[in-house]
């Protein structure tokens, strides 16, 4: 599916890729059977997967700001190997379908600093030597989900690449907030506990219009049911409590919502029918 540009009021919103990966279908659903979550999301014959690389080009007046980095360029080849990354196009080449440089992106948001969110953040120029590969930004981290990914449990190191996240330090791109952070008008982080402690989305809103960028509170339109929650995430409860508090806003004030993972969806809104919330696509004339 074609990257797809959404305008509300003076903010114009894109879905960019950075390419593809696999994971094992039975960990993105956790308790839920595969009987059930398979109708959505069908696996191969390793029990995988497909799932999208997405992030959004966010432009104000004021900023151009990213959400997301995809895996980047410098990923290990047995990371590559293992998760059957499939990079072409990857996000620069879609940025500068977008027609612009990464020179000239002011800001770049993670939600949290697993290597599939955070992976693009850096490129190596000489071996062990990374640099921002979006030199003129800063880059907007949650403080706790930063001091958690310098000292991960053994459980989460796997998750934490430090070649995608500490050059950042070094180079003087860092900004580490806490909380609710306004980047620039109309465009706000938010945290989101649940798939990690200090998880943050991010809202874009203009002229009383909101997109809702999930994050992995909500990786796929398959993970729209609230007990449909990955067993990646360390605080489960949280993330169903979570899920049903921003789905009811969402329905009631007609969000649009953006999903990280989708392979095929980089937008859509929810319908609720009694405590059941469902995947709804764009109409043709929303995009």
């Amino acid at each position: 599916m074609n990257p797809i540009s959404l305008q509300i009021g003076s903010i114009k919103v894109t879905g960019l890729r950075d390419g593809f990966f696999y994971l094992d279908g039975g960990a993105m659903f956790g308790v839920v059977p595969k009987v059930l979550w398979e109708k959505l999301m069908p696996a191969d014959e390793k029990n995988r997967i497909k799932l999208g690389l997405n992030s959004l080009l966010v432009q104000t007046p004021e900023a151009n700001i990213l959400i997301e980095t995809g895996v980047g360029e410098s990923l290990p080849e047995k990371f590559k190997k293992y998760y059957s990354v499939e990079r072409e196009p990857d996000l620069l080449a879609a940025l500068q379908g977008a027609g612009l440089r990464p020179e000239e992106i002011d800001f770049v948001v993670n939600t949290h600093l697993h290597f599939d969110h955070c992976g693009g953040n850096t490129r190596e120029i000489e071996k062990g030597k990374f640099v921002p590969t979006f030199p003129q930004a800063k880059y907007i981290i949650q403080k706790g989900e930063w001091e958690y990914a310098l000292s991960p449990s053994p459980r989460d190191k796997p998750s934490y690449l430090p070649q995608t996240f500490k050059p950042l330090a070094d180079q003087g791109c860092l900004q580490l907030v806490e909380g609710k952070f306004t980047i620039t008008t109309g465009v706000e982080v938010i945290p989101v506990p649940g798939h990690t402690r200090h998880h943050q989305c991010v809202r874009i809103n203009s002229a009383g219009q909101t997109i809702f960028f999930l994050g992995d509170l909500v990786p796929t339109r398959a993970h729209i049911g609230l007990s449909y929650v990955m067993s990646y995430d360390l605080f489960p409860l949280e993330t169903i409590t979570n899920k049903q508090k921003i789905f009811a806003q969402g329905f009631q004030e007609k969000w649009i919502f953006a999903f990280n993972h989708d392979p095929d969806y980089f937008f859509g809104r929810v319908d609720q029918q009694n405590d059941r919330f469902l995947f709804l696509p764009l109409s043709e004339k929303e995009i």
